[in-house]
C-alpha cells in the first residue's frame, strides 16, 4: 500500500504576493543596517573646509567660489544621512538602539549636532553667495536650533548611559576603555557656541542679542569644563595602557576639537560683543580671546605634533583605513578658524602661516579620507557587517638573538 504524502502547500493569490515582498522587501533597507552615527563625520569634514578656507589670510581667485562648492556637497551629504539613518532607525531599531547603549558607539551621536551646526554655519559664512542672505539665515536658524538642541541632549544622556549600564569584569577596567570618541558628546556644545554669534546680528536689537550671545558663552563653559575633566583621563591611559589600537588611533586628532573650537568661539565672542554688551564686558571678550586663545593655541600645536607621530607609528603598524580617518578634518579645520582668528586681533602674521599650513594638511587629510570612503562605499566594505574580534592575540614569532 503506498501512502500518498501530501506535498507542501503553495501561495496563491495574495499569500504569494506577500511571501514574494518578504523575500525582496526593503532592499535598500539591508544597505545602512550597519550605517553608525559615525557616518556624519564625513558631513562635518566637508562643511569646514568651506567655513576655514572662507577665512584664510588670502584672496585667491576662485577660492571663495570652491568653499561655496563645499559647503553645497557637505548639505547634500547631510540630507542624504539624514535620511539613511532614519531608513535604519525605522527597519533596524533593534540594532540602533544597541548602538545607543554601546559605549563604543553611542559618543558618536555628538557628530549628528555637530553636522547640524557645521552646516547651518558655513550657509552663513559661505552659502549665502548661492542661496542668498534670507535663505542662508533661515537655515542657519533651523540647523543650529536642532543642532544645539541635540547637542545639549546628547551631552547629558550619553554620560548618563554610560554611566549607569550594567558592565562586564572587562568593561569595568575604567582606564582601558577610556577613549578620545568620549570627548565628542561634551564638545557639541562647543560647536554651538561658536557658531551662534553669526546668527546674532540678524537677531532683534536689544535682549534677542545679548541673550543667544551670552546663552553661546553658558555653552562655552559647559563644554570646556566637561573637556578638562576629561582630557586628564585620555592622557594618563595613553601613559598607563600605552597606544591606542590602530584602528583607533585617529580618534586622538579629536582632542584638536574642542582646543581649536574653543579658541574660534572665544574670537567670534570678541566680534559679536562689539556694542551689544555694556563696558568693560565688551574689551573683556577682545581680552579674553587672546589670553586664552594664545596658550590654547599652543597647547593644540603640542598635541597635533603628539598626535601625528602616534598615527606615523600606527601606519607603520598596518594602520588600515576606517571611518576614524575622517577624524583627521573636522578637529584640524576648528584649528585653522582659531589661529584666523588670532591673526586678527594679534596682527602676527606667524598665526596666518599656521592657519595656511593646517588648511593645506585639513585639505590633505580630507582628500584621503574621501577616496577610501569613495572606495569602500563602491566595494560595500564599509557597509558590511563588523568582523568578529579574535578570541586572542595572533601568533607571534621573534628572535632571540
Amino acid at each position: 500500500m503506498v501512502t500518498a504524502v501530501p506535498s507542501p502547500p503553495t501561495l496563491t493569490g495574495r499569500t504569494a504576493r506577500t511571501g514574494q515582498i518578504r523575500r525582496t522587501a526593503h532592499p535598500r533597507a539591508t544597505a545602512v543596517r550597519h550605517l553608525g552615527p559615525n557616518w556624519y563625520a564625513p558631513v562635518m569634514g566637508t562643511a569646514i573646509i568651506a567655513t576655514a578656507g572662507a577665512g584664510l589670510p588670502f584672496g585667491a581667485p576662485g577660492l571663495r567660489t570652491v568653499c561655496a562648492a563645499f559647503w553645497a556637497l557637505s548639505l547634500v551629504l547631510l540630507v542624504g544621512l539624514l535620511v539613511a539613518r532614519a531608513a535604519h532607525w525605522i527597519h533596524h531599531g533593534g540594532r540602533a538602539r544597541a548602538q545607543l547603549m554601546d559605549p563604543a558607539t553611542a559618543p558618536f551621536y555628538g557628530c549628528l549636532s555637530m553636522a547640524l551646526l557645521a552646516v547651518g554655519g558655513g550657509a552663513l559664512v559661505v552659502g549665502h553667495d548661492w542661496i542668498g542672505t534670507p535663505a542662508a539665515v533661515a537655515l542657519d536658524a533651523v540647523l543650529f536650533t536642532a543642532g544645539t538642541l541635540t547637542g545639549l541632549t546628547v551631552a547629558v544622556a550619553v554620560p548618563y548611559l554610560m554611566v549607569v549600564r550594567p558592565r562586564t569584569d572587562a568593561a569595568s577596567r575604567i582606564p582601558s576603555q577610556v577613549s578620545p570618541v568620549w570627548l565628542l558628546p561634551v564638545v557639541a556644545p562647543m560647536v554651538s557656541a561658536a557658531l551662534g554669534p553669526l546668527l546674532v546680528p540678524h537677531l532683534p536689537a536689544g535682549a534677542p542679542r545679548a541673550t543667544l550671545l551670552l546663552g553661546c558663552f553658558a555653552m562655552f563653559g559647559l563644554s570646556l569644563l566637561a573637556t578638562l575633566v576629561m582630557l586628564p583621563m585620555i592622557f594618563a591611559r595613553l601613559l598607563t595602557d600605552g597606544p591606542l589600537p590602530l584602528a583607533l588611533t585617529p580618534a586622538l586628532f579629536l582632542v584638536l576639537g574642542p582646543l581649536g573650537q574653543s579658541t574660534t568661539a572665544v574670537d567670534k565672542f570678541a566680534g559679536a560683543a562689539q556694542g551689544m554688551v555694556p563696558a568693560p564686558y565688551e574689551q573683556g571678550f577682545a581680552v579674553l580671546a587672546v589670553l586664552y586663545g594664545v596658550p590654547v593655541m599652543g597647547f593644540a600645536l603640542f598635541w597635533l605634533a603628539l598626535a601625528g607621530a602616534m598615527v606615523v607609528r600606527a601606519h607603520r603598524r598596518g594602520m588600515r583605513f576606517t571611518m576614524t580617518w575622517w577624524a583627521f578634518t573636522f578637529p584640524v579645520g576648528t584649528c585653522v578658524t582659531g589661529a584666523e582668528g588670532l591673526a586678527r586681533h594679534t596682527g602676527l602674521v606667524v598665526y596666518d602661516g599656521i592657519a595656511v599650513a593646517l588648511y593645506a594638511l585639513l585639505l590633505a587629510a580630507w582628500t584621503v579620507a574621501a577616496v577610501h570612503t569613495a572606495r569602500g562605499l563602491l566595494s560595500g566594505r564599509l557597509l558590511a557587517a563588523p568582523r568578529p574580534v579574535p578570541a586572542g592575540p595572533a601568533p607571534t614569532t621573534a628572535r632571540t638573538r
